[in-house]
């Protein structure tokens, strides 16, 4: 017996040997939040702890080892004895969405097993019996894969236009699948499919199944497996906005609805005709162990089921009865005519009732003849709440504890009742009768004739744990009603199985292998599990035939992750699949589109997939072509190979004119990221602008401080920068120098500018007196340290003109460059670090407006002397900081290309704002140290990308 502490007080485990005389407490150094035992072996067990974490113990919990961190809540399993290779074998899916096969106690990098090829789709790994299922989403549509006996993972076939959007496995017995799928068309509703033993290839069962939402979130669809009884399921199917109840006893082959009960508990007759009124049953089954659901049978009662439900043309919620049929759902009979849970004892030879009530109880209900007549007990004095009910294991039990309390603020009460004084015998052989299984007279069912030893009705003996159901069985002849549609194929009206619309008969020879025999369907396939012989079988069954020579046909060709972007300098797996074909002799050719490619002699040398590495950054066309002597196929994909932005700068300039263009400039590192969305908000506008491209243009009609900012958006990263522009209609500006010891304090970085133009402007202000709002003062980035004045207008004195702004301005700048020519600009970086700003040795730059008027000398002079100077901080910083100046002239060209924006400009400027735009751009290309190691990481890998642009596979 084995006890969980509370986990708000502690985390323990109380174990007992001896049934519970005494308790021995372990404690824990992680909280469980559930618990799976191993189904053979009773000492061994996972434990899944709030943290992710899976746990693994030997010894009934009392020592416990780590398995795995990462686990997916519930997606961990036991390995299945006879198809796993070894008995302790773990089956997991991680956070990461991988599926991942661990030894029970040697969980380690080098003895973990990946079953599936890549990614899968989070929580989807199922382990049910010895299928394997995964689920994979290509383009927003969900791949279901399945592995039947451990085997590779083949893509589930469902019909061609089924496209699911949810699927579910609810039965694996009997070596075959039950699922439930909601279609594209279907909101509430799931249509059931089976398969054939290897869970691949799906034929329709039932449309339109009732499905509802559990309280955990989970989907419950209104499908009943009926225990003891092989093949035989209930469902509740909507039909004409009605919920009905049908039974199958072939495994879906067939469906017809239940024959209501000719008499009601009071033995007055009902009036109930199929098709128009039939029984129709609530399935829901309790998920908690301690309350019943509204149906139930038991493996050991074979023919008996309880059900609450009702009579009519369809389901209902209200007028409520419980009906119990003793003959697998032939006929029906009302035992209650409120909600009762009943409970199985002694194998079913007594049935135990309590009523479903929110008032207190003290009565139950027991029955001795499969519930024909019932007897009343008292189980307290006290009338109790009833919580839950408990049997004792095994279904052989004459015990069961009955647990609630006597008010809404007292604590739980148990109640233990024990049955067996009630019985004063052991049953003997004359207490049995033998039952013939039957379908409205029709015995054989699922290929046989089915005969089991039951309980005469009116023994009143036990059975005890030595009693075991007994069946014997005798093939029957096959008939068509042995047989199922095969994939691809539909029911006609007439029953006969034809061809659907979009299959080709001859598809089915799948992939078979020239030489060998594959078996050539005739439209109809035998139910799985079904044990008929002779009769009609070698007119319905597949025939064998010889593998007809033909050309590959659907090739598939996926990344493992199921996705089309890769990260730079990462492995790709791809997968190709072939759905008819010669595979053994389908040679495989693939092409990456980086000028690699890779052939393959046949499709089962990559079955675990192909991987490559892209050393550059693009879109590639990658093509797979299958073929053979007789044809070929090709399948192909654009997979996006990105680079992980790390960082945008926004180039702007400083200080613009009014109603003059100017280039707003997005920089990125590294500058070959993939494909990249810019959005731009300018000024007022409340619209961005989206583009393509790293660079617009735009013009300022409106004086004064502009905002722009730029967002960039590559693959899941999305980066902002932000710069205000000031716009006017005339402007002066001169070039700053300082004196050399601030270059030995100077971080190269924007926040250190900022500060550092501030400092220069008040010192600029308290030594001309100049108007703090016509000054800007900006210091540009590199070594040796420069900066650059702006002289605005003062609109009071020169509005409407402009000679006078002239002349204004002239006067500014004289006694600026007065003021720094005589030393009297001074600023205390730090004590003891006295720096003094001067004039750049260029002469005073020309009025900026917006005519024609400037003189071409003057400017080409301009233009000369500042692209000499912007060699000359290329140069010094470089040296500065990047060794190897030689190499970096081998390679100027292209790594201008890799350092500028996707759409380069000329960088010569031809007019004062272009100047400013310059410098900023020095401050994009520059301003790097921080991350200067990334870019040149990342982006000399790209420099062979620009001389390869043009090869055949690259789309750009």
């Amino acid at each position: 017996i084995m006890l969980l502490t509370d986990p708000e007080i502690e985390s323990s485990l109380l174990i007992s040997s001896d049934e519970g005389a005494t308790y021995q407490k372990y404690r824990l150094n992680f909280y469980i939040l559930s618990l799976l035992f191993h189904p053979e072996q009773e000492d061994w067990i996972l434990a899944y702890s709030h943290d992710q974490k899976l746990y693994s113990s030997v010894e009934f919990g009392r020592r416990w080892q780590l398995v795995h961190e990462r686990v997916a809540p519930n997606r961990f399993y036991w390995s299945k004895m006879g198809l796993d290779k070894e008995p302790g074998l773990i089956h997991l899916e991680t956070t990461e969405a991988l599926y991942v096969t661990c030894k029970l106690q040697n969980c380690t990098d080098a003895n973990k097993g990946k079953p599936f090829p890549g990614y899968i789709d989070p929580n989807s790994l199922v382990v049910q019996d010895e299928y394997v299922f995964v689920q994979v989403s290509t383009g927003g549509r969900p791949i279901y894969y399945v592995s039947a006996k451990r085997d590779v993972f083949t893509p589930m076939k469902l019909p061609k236009y089924t496209l699911p959007k949810d699927l579910h496995v609810i039965s694996t017995d009997e070596n075959r699948v039950v699922a439930a799928v909601r279609e594209w068309n279907q909101n509430e509703t799931y249509n059931l499919y089976v398969s054939d033993t290897s869970g691949v290839y799906y034929t329709l069962a039932l449309e339109n199944v009732v499905s509802s939402m559990g309280l955990e979130g989970n989907v419950m669809v209104d499908l009943y497996e009926v225990a003891g009884i092989k093949g035989m399921f209930l469902a509740n199917k909507r039909t004409d906005n009605q919920v009905k109840t049908y039974i199958t006893y072939n495994r879906g082959r067939d469906w017809k609805l239940l024959q209501a009960p000719s008499k009601d508990l009071r033995g007055n007759s009902i009036h109930c005709v199929l098709p128009y009124c039939s029984l129709h049953l609530h399935l829901h089954v309790s998920a908690n162990p301690y309350t019943s659901g509204n149906i139930a049978s038991r493996d050991s009662a074979p023919g008996i089921i309880v059900a609450s439900g009702s009579i009519g043309a369809e389901l209902t919620t209200s007028n409520v009865s419980v009906f119990i049929t003793s003959d697998a759902g032939n006929t029906w009979r009302q035992i209650f005519d409120e909600e009762y849970a009943v409970l199985y004892l002694d194998q079913g030879g007594a049935l135990v009732a309590i009523r479903h009530t929110p008032l207190p109880i003290r009565h139950l209900w027991l029955s001795f003849d499969e519930g024909r007549q019932w007897n009343k007990y008292s189980f307290t004095n006290t009338p109790l709440f009833v919580d839950g009910v408990l049997g004792e294991p095994g279904e052989e039990t004459l015990i069961m504890t009955i647990f609630g309390h006597v008010s809404h603020r007292s604590e739980w009460q148990l109640v233990k009742i024990d049955f067996r004084s009630i019985f004063n015998r052991r049953c003997i052989e004359a207490d049995y009768q033998t039952w013939h299984l039957h379908n409205q007279g029709e015995p054989c069912l699922m290929g046989v004739k089915r005969i089991y030893r039951k309980l005469k009705p009116t023994s009143r003996c036990v059975m005890g744990k030595t009693y075991s159901v007994t069946m014997t069985s005798a093939p029957c002849d096959c008939t068509e009603a042995d047989f199922e549609c095969d994939y691809g194929f539909e029911r006609r009206t007439d029953g006969k199985c034809t061809p659907a619309f979009w299959f080709h008969p001859s598809s089915m020879s799948r992939s078979c292998t020239t030489g060998m025999t594959f078996l050539n369907s005739t439209g109809y396939r035998k139910v799985v599990s079904n044990n008929c012989t002779a009769g009609v079988s070698a007119e319905y069954t597949a025939r064998r035939q010889q593998c007809p020579i033909q050309a590959p046909k659907g090739l598939h060709l996926v990344t493992s992750e199921g996705s089309l972007t890769a990260v730079l300098g990462t492995n790709v797996t791809f997968l190709v699949f072939l759905e008819e074909g010669d595979g053994a002799r389908t040679s495989i050719t693939l092409d990456f589109g980086d000028g690699h490619a890779l052939t393959y002699s046949n499709v089962s040398s990559i079955e675990e997939g192909i991987k490559h590495i892209y050393k550059a950054v693009g879109i590639y066309r990658v093509t797979a072509t299958g073929e053979n002597s007789l044809g070929s196929e090709t399948a192909m994909l654009y997979l996006h190979v990105t680079c992980q932005l790390e960082y945008i700068h926004l180039s702007a300039p400083f200080v613009a004119v009014r109603n003059k263009e100017v280039n707003l400039t997005a920089v990125l590192w590294p500058s070959q990221v993939g494909t990249v969305t810019y959005i731009w908000w300018i000024g007022n506008n409340t619209e961005p602008v989206i583009t393509l491209e790293g660079s617009v243009a735009y013009t300022f009609s409106r004086e004064g401080i502009n905002t722009v900012t730029v967002q960039v958006s590559a693959g899941n990263t999305i980066l902002q920068d932000r710069k205000t522009i000031a716009v006017h209609e005339y402007f002066r500006s001169h070039l700053l120098a300082f004196s050399s010891n601030l270059d030995e304090h100077n971080p190269d970085i924007a926040e250190w500018r900022l500060d550092v133009s501030r400092v220069i402007k008040n010192s600029l202000i308290q030594a001309t007196g100049v108007r703090e709002d016509q000054l800007l003062v900006t210091v540009l980035p590199g070594l040796p340290t420069a900066a650059e004045f702006f002289l605005l207008p003062d609109k009071q004195i020169t509005e409407g003109k402009p000679e006078k702004s002239s002349a204004h301005l002239d006067q500014l700048s004289e006694l600026l460059l007065s003021a720094l020519n005589q030393n009297l600009v001074q600023f205390t970086l730090r004590p003891g670090v006295q720096v003094t700003v001067y004039a750049a040795h260029l002469s005073a730059a020309p009025l900026v407006d917006t005519s024609e008027n400037h003189s071409g000398s003057a400017m080409l002079m301009l233009l000369s002397v500042v692209v000499v100077g912007l060699a000359v901080f290329v140069i010094y910083k470089f040296k500065r900081k990047i060794p190897g100046l030689n190499v970096y002239a081998q390679m100027q060209n292209e790594k201008e290309q890799e350092m500028s924006p996707a759409n380069p400009t000329v960088a010569t400027p031809s007019s004062q704002q272009d100047l400013v735009h310059s410098l900023e751009i020095l401050d994009t290309e520059f301003n790097s140290r921080p991350i200067a190691p990334l870019i040149l990481r990342c982006s000399l890998k790209f420099i062979t990308l620009v001389k390869k642009m043009h090869r055949p596979g690259r789309v750009w």
